[in-house]
């Protein structure tokens, strides 16, 4: 068949690919940018209940967006094996359809997994020592925030399809939609307006729940009725079962799955060693934590449109548009995080300030302030091992670095915050060397593994070391 749209052929020049990754990866960004910005809501209004319902939803939300995020990774395998039959051409529409169908299987089946743990997180939550009143209120909001983690995981498949098929601008579209009906619903059901009960932090989740459902009915419409989808037919025998494919997604998909926990368990055991040192460290390393991941949503985005463009020219076989494409998206993953970079250095008071007052919260402040310089250095690490796992996906390679990831951030990274924040006595500050030590460690055996792609077998047509 033809090629279904015009990012899916080979660019004849350096700009002309860094053009084909900003039309994919611009919308992208845009779209992770707003749904912090969605995730932002959610804690406005639970903040206002007061610090039992507002540490409830903390735990909860961090449980359901680590697992949830996890099984996002699980299925998201289906974007490079998406992107790879579109390069190929032959036979695409058929390929396409089956991946998107077994991994929509996967999101159905890891997703009840999900339910039944997230039903468990008052058992959890009291296992790890957590206060019994807490622990209870999660449980209740964890109860029924399960009931979004299909849609969410849902949605998210139907979001990265979209985008390998050439419409990545429905993401921005659907994020917008999801960021007004969370506002709409928090007010109304957290706190009884439009003639809704007040239903605390029930409400809240009950809301999130909403916010999955509506995105995974959007989505749904727009995959039936876009011109350019709609061709896929990719709801079409639902019911029919690929097994080998299952398997192909899940082989490619599991690794990226536990890469994703590791890194997010690193930076949530960053949190647990804060909170041994003093609740302004906790707070300040919060307030840090939160800027440095509104930035990385840059080279985040950036990521998701590297593999689609490096899964394209696997698909095609072609060794030089593979260098190519993962060339560019690396530099540019790097470069933007250059200009954030900057940004902390250059302002960070001002950024600490829409968190903080600096008169009334000085302590948190001033070391949320020192704890932006080292996230500055950190910045150019994070955008490095984000894009170049991103490439990797791109030629299927996810298991090693996997291994590099769980080796980069648990025993390089979370071992030197540990020796650096309590062993050398550096405190917090130290604890955030240890975050830049293992990103710095898996950047560059990421980046190394890409640029040995040929030697190591993994390109196209050869045969892959173990």
């Amino acid at each position: 068949m033809a090629h279904p749209h015009a990012l899916s052929r080979p660019p004849a020049t350096i700009a002309a690919e860094v053009g084909a990754l900003a039309r994919l990866a611009g919308p992208l960004v845009a779209a992770n940018l707003l749904q912090m910005a969605v995730f932002a809501v959610d804690v406005v209004f639970v903040a206002r209940l007061g610090p039992v319902p507002f540490a409830a939803a903390t735990l909860g939300v961090f449980l359901f967006h680590i697992l949830a995020f996890g099984l996002v990774g699980l299925v998201g395998a289906a974007e490079p094996l998406i992107a790879a039959a579109i390069g190929r051409r032959a036979g695409a529409v058929r390929q396409v359809r089956r991946s998107f169908r077994m991994a929509l299987w996967l999101a159905v089946g890891g997703g009840l997994v999900v339910v039944g743990v997230m039903n468990l997180a008052e058992q959890l939550l009291r296992a790890a020592g957590q206060d019994p009143v807490v622990a209870a209120e999660a449980g209740r909001f964890c109860r029924i925030l399960s009931v979004a983690v299909i849609p969410a995981v849902a949605s998210a498949l139907m979001r990265l399809t979209a985008a390998a098929l050439g419409r990545p601008g429905w993401a921005l579209i659907v994020t917008a939609i999801s960021l007004v009906v969370g506002i709409a619903a928090n007010y109304a059901l957290v706190f009884g307006h439009f003639g809704a009960p007040a239903l605390g932090l029930a409400g809240s989740a009950l809301a999130s729940v909403t916010v999955s459902i509506v995105a995974t009915f959007a989505y749904a419409t727009i995959l039936l009725t876009d011109r350019r989808l709609r061709r896929f037919r990719l709801f079409g025998r639902w019911w029919r079962p690929e097994g080998s494919r299952m398997v192909e997604i899940a082989r490619l998909g599991a690794p990226i799955a536990l890469g994703w926990i590791a890194e997010g368990g690193l930076f949530g055991g960053a949190g647990l060693l804060m909170g041994m040192i003093s609740v302004t460290a906790i707070d300040a390393h919060a307030v840090a934590l939160n800027i440095a991941a509104i930035a990385f949503q840059l080279p985040f985005g950036i990521a998701q449109a590297a593999t689609i463009r490096v899964g394209f020219a696997y698909g095609a076989g072609d060794a030089r548009w593979i260098g190519r494409a993962g060339t560019v998206a690396i530099g540019a993953g790097i470069g933007i995080m250059v200009l954030t970079a900057a940004l902390f250095w250059a302002i960070p008071a001002l950024l600490v300030r829409i968190y903080l007052d600096p008169v009334r919260e000085a302590a948190v402040a001033t070391m949320a302030i020192e704890l932006l310089g080292i996230a500055a250095l950190f910045q150019l690490f994070d955008g490095a091992q984000a894009v170049a796992a991103g490439v990797l996906r791109g030629i299927q390679d996810t298991r090693v670095p996997m291994m590099i990831q769980i080796f980069g951030y648990w025993a390089i990274g979370f071992a030197t915050a540990a020796a650096l924040g309590f062993g050398a006595g550096l405190g917090a500050p130290g604890i955030w060397w240890g975050l830049a030590a293992g990103l710095l460690a898996v950047s560059l055996l990421l980046l190394w593994r890409w640029s040995a792609r040929g030697r190591l077998g993994l390109m196209p047509g050869t045969a892959r070391r173990k």
